[in-house]
């Protein structure tokens, strides 16, 4: 591969990735598994290492892993919450464990099971439990405090504890639990949760913390990321310390000198992880003492003291028996892999995306063809080659046609992806409706997949405005509603007419634009009728916009169905402008302040919307360009760190009276005025 192809699977990968982290950390919907998305970060990280000069600072690989949701309270963490740099034999444990002692005197390890779930930071100030936070970015998570509260083995309160704690642990659902939690949503017509990690992922992300109570989550304490007052010198020491505090700890080995030992460690879990009650996809190994981590060091994204052993998926042949394919809200025409049933991972698999038809001509898969199959991350089917041929077999071809509405299917080679090329496609058109009434756009309760269908089905909506003219004696006729439920989504829709600009934007199924794309286009313009009159320059100037994504936007607005259908919402009375928060004054703009420490009066999120409220910002963490501190009783490190860097540093009664003199300026500014 030369370096003008790589550029282009570079720049292939590195959009794929975006949109697999999104959906991951955002939707908890993954798109693909966890070994095939590793396989890919690895091509992409070895043609970034081979031509360095193609590497961009927004790469997927120089990211840690997530995006913060903008459902809870953004939290900046004191300490980054890094990732592992995964390795999938034995010969890189090997290699691994060969540059420690090149590079160290006598480096001991330490062999743990990695368990499938979520990562998070507990924080403690003087043994009391104060913030729960996700990893997300590993930079900047989000506040879930309430929902951690409800796992009983998070303690809330320890005994004997230093002035500051910060330990991160991951929190996951027992397999018991999700089973439990599996039938009950299957009764209740809900879509059941994929996996474990999922089930953890969505149910610390519920917004009323009693939903999370009932999922019966658990955690492990796997590392100690910030103390004050106690010096601990190892890992085996700092795990043993942690236990001793009332926490749960994941089990470790004891400290191991060298690769066989090592692998032997592995060997072990990997032979016991059937007999767990929960998930583990790997092992973490990691040098055990903390002055050799800080010799080690790490790069932008990993720690080079640890690694994370990947266990390989398991595999069985089974035979192709056809390929179907189905029409997504884009258009694009997936094949699907119909195959003789394999049991994989404790479940009967019988289908597998094939993705696309560069996919199938790779593989070189064969309708009746011997295949390989396996449930990579032991989530997701997925066909991983043809093994043998039948006689007079013909390599499979996507039809030229959309199989919904016989249009013509259309080539996309941005995406790989071969598309129906009719915006009517009644597939679209349902996929997109369900789309549009989901929890993230307008969250129209009661209109989940199996009604749309049948409302569709039955004629009675063949565009997302049609929502908006139903009548209540139109949904009793069909067998899925009585009275109460006609009447409560009939309500429901006319409440979504009042929903912020960005949820419509988002709903409306725009290419290659998001929830946090969506806010971002709303922030900036104002006004769907903005929106569609600014142009794809325009639209770029936007901080996390690119071509690809501007050019999505207007040209959306371009096409004459989405004119049709803005123009009926318009008639309908749905809300067509976004309103922002007004700052009060302006007397902050362009502050930084750090909160620190117990404010007398206020709570650390008062103190952060008034300091808002006068356009000023709140950061986690105190810096150069840290403008105030603001500190109250036992302010810590925070308070040396700025008094250190000469940053001017305010008690609570100070912050007020510099509001408080602005307020009454500008009331005395209006009172003239008038």
């Amino acid at each position: 591969m030369n370096k003008q192809q790589a550029e282009i699977r570079i720049s292939h990968l590195s959009k794929e990735l975006m949109q697999h982290n999104y959906r991951y950390y955002i939707l908890n919907d993954p798109s693909v598994s966890d070994y095939t998305y590793d396989e890919m970060m690895r091509e992409l990280r070895t043609l970034e290492s081979k031509y360095p000069e193609l590497l961009s600072s927004d790469s997927p690989s120089q990211r840690v892993g997530g995006i913060a949701s903008s459902s809870f309270e953004k939290v900046e963490h004191k300490v980054q919450m890094a990732s592992l740099q995964d390795v999938f034999s034995f010969e890189e444990v090997n290699a691994f464990i060969t540059r420690c002692k090149e590079q160290l005197v006598d480096p001991k390890f330490i062999v743990e099971p990695k368990i499938d779930g979520l990562s998070v930071s507990l924080e403690y100030e003087n043994g009391v439990f104060k913030r729960g936070s996700t990893r997300g970015d590993g930079f900047t998570g989000e506040d879930i405090t309430m929902n951690l509260k409800t796992i009983h083995t998070i303690p809330l309160k320890i005994e004997n504890a230093p002035s500051y704690l910060e330990v991160r642990g991951e929190v996951y659902m027992p397999l018991k639990s999700f089973k439990q939690l599996s039938i009950a949503q299957e009764e209740n017509d809900e879509i059941p949760f994929k996996n474990p990690r999922n089930a953890a992922s969505g149910s610390l992300r519920q917004k009323d913390s009693s939903v999370t109570a009932k999922r019966r989550l658990d955690i492990f304490v796997f590392n100690l990321q910030n103390i004050e007052g106690k010096n601990l010198l190892s890992h085996k020491q700092s795990i043993d310390y942690l236990n001793s505090l009332g926490f749960t700890t994941i089990d470790q080995s004891n400290p191991l000198s060298n690769a066989e030992e090592v692998i032997d460690a592995i060997k072990r879990i990997g032979d016991e992880r059937s007999s767990y009650g929960y998930d583990i996809d790997g092992v973490v190994v990691k040098i055990d003492s903390f002055e050799q981590r800080d010799e080690m060091g790490a790069t932008m994204k990993t720690p080079k003291w640890a690694v994370a052993y990947k266990f390989p998926p398991e595999e069985k042949e089974t035979i192709l028996k056809d390929i179907e394919v189905s029409v997504g809200r884009t258009g694009v025409i997936t094949p699907v892999a119909v195959f003789e049933s394999v049991h994989l991972a404790g479940t009967d698999v019988e289908r597998a995306s094939l993705h696309n038809q560069d996919f199938i001509t790779e593989k070189g898969i064969c309708i009746g063809d011997t295949i390989v199959v396996r449930k990579a991350g032991e989530i997701i089917p997925e066909v991983v080659r043809s093994v043998r041929h039948n006689e007079n077999a013909v390599p499979y071809k996507l039809p030229d046609v959309c199989p919904v509405c016989n249009s013509k299917a259309e080539r996309d080679d941005e995406a790989a992806a071969l598309r129906c090329s009719n915006p009517d496609c009644p597939a679209q058109v349902e996929k997109r409706m369900i789309h549009f009434a989901s929890k993230d756009a307008m969250n129209i309760d009661g209109l989940g997949t199996e009604n749309i269908k049948a409302l569709h089905n039955a004629g009675l909506i063949n565009s997302v405005a049609d929502l908006y003219i139903l009548k209540k004696d139109d949904i009793l006729n069909l067998d899925r509603f009585a009275d109460k439920s006609a009447d409560n989504l009939i309500k429901s829709i006319e409440k979504s007419k009042s929903n912020s600009l960005d949820r419509l934007i988002f709903g409306l199924g725009i290419r290659n634009i998001g929830i946090k794309a969506a806010k971002l286009l709303c922030e900036k313009f104002l006004s769907i009728d903005n929106i569609m009159n600014a142009s794809a320059e325009d639209i770029e100037q936007i901080d996390g916009f690119g071509s690809v994504m501007a050019k999505s936007v207007s040209d959306s607005f371009k096409e004459q169905h989405m004119k049709d259908l803005i123009e009926r919402l318009y008639k309908y009375g749905l809300n067509m402008n976004y309103e922002t928060k007004k700052s009060i004054s302006n007397i902050f703009e362009g502050k930084t302040f750090v909160l620190t420490g117990t404010l007398p009066t206020m709570k650390r999120s008062e103190a952060k919307a008034l300091i808002e409220s006068f356009g000023g910002k709140v950061s986690g963490s105190v810096s150069k360009k840290t403008s105030y501190v603001v500190a109250g009783d036992e302010a810590g490190s925070k308070l040396d760190k700025a008094n250190s860097l000469g940053i001017a540093v305010l008690t609570e009664s100070e912050l007020i009276e510099m509001t408080e003199a602005e307020t009454s300026d500008n009331l005395g500014d209006n009172k003239n005025e008038n």
